[in-house]
C-alpha cells in the first residue's frame, strides 16, 4: 500500500510492516538457526525491498528473540540469564560462574562477542538494574509462528493487517511525525522513547502500545549497538518510529489539513531534500 505519510514527509526509507503469520513468505531473508545477526540488519533490508521473516529458532540474538516476540529468549544467553545481567552492565569476570563460561568461550575461539560477555557493556550500571530492566520489558509470546518484515508498499492490509508499520526518520521528520501524532489527540503525551534494544522498540514495545484505545508512537535507535550496526546502510541521522496500525491508520487520515500543508513544514522539507541530495549513499 502507498503511504500519505511517506509522500508528506518526503521519506527517503520506505516504512517497514511488521507482520505475524504462519507461513513465511517466498525469498524471505531468514537467519540461520543459532547464527547471532541483528534484527535492524533486516529491518534495513527490508526498507530496501527485500523481506524477512524469523521464528523462534531464527531470531539473530537473545535480544532479538525478545523484541520480536518470542518470549523471554534472555534464558537461552550463554551461562543464563544471570550472565546476561552481567553482560549488559559491568561484565562477567566480576564472578565465578561468569567466568568460568568466559573461559571456555575463550578456549573456543574468542571474538568480539567474548570480550563484551567478559568486561560488559556498560549499558547499565551494574547486573541487579538489568534484572530490573528485563523484568521490565513487556515480554509476550506471540500466537504465530512468524514475524515477518515487509516493505509497506507490498502489503495488502486487507489479507493480514500489520501490527507495526515502521518508519526510518530523519530529525525534521520525526518532529512532524511526534507532531501528527499529537494532532487530533487531547494531551501531550501520545509518543514514547523507551530505554530498550532497537528491535525491542519496533517489536514487544509496539505490541503493547497496540492492545491501548490511543497506541502510542514508540521512537527507537536509542540502542547504541543497533545504530553501530545500520549505520553504514541508513546512516548516523536515522531514527525508528514505531507506529501500531491503529496508530498507523489515523496518522495516514490526518495528513490532509494538517501543518504539512503550511509553510513551516515546507520550509523545512526543503531543507532536508537539500541535505538529501547532498548526503546519497
Amino acid at each position: 500500500m502507498e503511504s500519505k505519510v511517506v509522500q508528506a514527509l518526503g521519506m527517503r526509507h520506505e516504512p517497514v510492516a511488521i507482520v505475524w503469520a504462519n507461513e513465511r513468505p517466498e525469498g524471505a531473508s531468514v537467519f540461520r538457526p543459532g547464527k547471532w545477526g541483528c534484527v535492524m540488519w533486516m529491518l534495513a533490508g527490508a526498507s530496501r525491498g527485500k523481506p524477512a521473516a524469523f521464528d523462534r529458532e531464527s531470531y539473530g540474538c537473545w535480544g532479538g528473540g525478545v523484541g520480536l516476540g518470542f518470549g523471554n529468549q534472555y534464558k537461552a544467553f550463554p551461562g543464563g540469564e544471570a550472565c546476561f545481567h552481567y553482560f549488559l552492565s559491568v561484565g562477567n569476570k566480576h564472578w565465578d560462574q561468569g567466568r568460568a563460561v568466559s573461559e571456555k568461550m575463550q578456549a573456543a575461539g574468542g571474538g568480539a562477542f567474548v570480550e563484551d560477555f567478559t568486561e560488559g557493556e556498560g549499558y547499565l550500571k551494574d547486573p541487579e538494574l538489568v534484572e530490573r530492566f528485563v523484568q521490565d520489558l513487556p515480554i509476550v509470546d506471540i500466537p504465530t509462528r512468524y514475524v515477518v518484515f515487509q516493505p509497506l508498499k507490498a502489503v495488502d492490509p486487507t489479507q493480514n493487517p500489520p501490527q507495526v508499520v515502521v518508519f526510518w526518520a530523519e530529525p525534521h521528520q520525526l518532529a512532524a511525525l511526534v507532531v501528527l501524532t499529537n494532532y487530533a489527540r487531547a494531551g501531550n503525551e501520545h509518543v514514547i522513547v523507551p530505554f530498550a534494544a532497537g528491535c525491542q522498540s519496533i517489536g514487544i514495545y509496539a505490541y503493547r502500545e497496540a492492545q491501548s484505545e490511543k497506541p502510542r508512537g514508540v521512537i527507537g535507535q536509542m540502542d547504541l549497538s543497533a545504530r553501530l550496526n545500520v549505520c553504514k546502510t541508513m546512516g548516523d541521522h536515522v531514527l525508528t518510529f514505531a507506529a501500531p496500525w491503529k496508530l498507523f491508520l489515523e496518522l495516514e487520515e490526518n495528513v490532509a489539513g494538517s501543518f504539512v500543508e503550511r509553510s513551516v513544514w515546507g520550509q523545512l522539507k526543503a531543507r532536508l531534500g537539500i541535505a538529501n541530495k547532498d548526503n546519497t549513499r
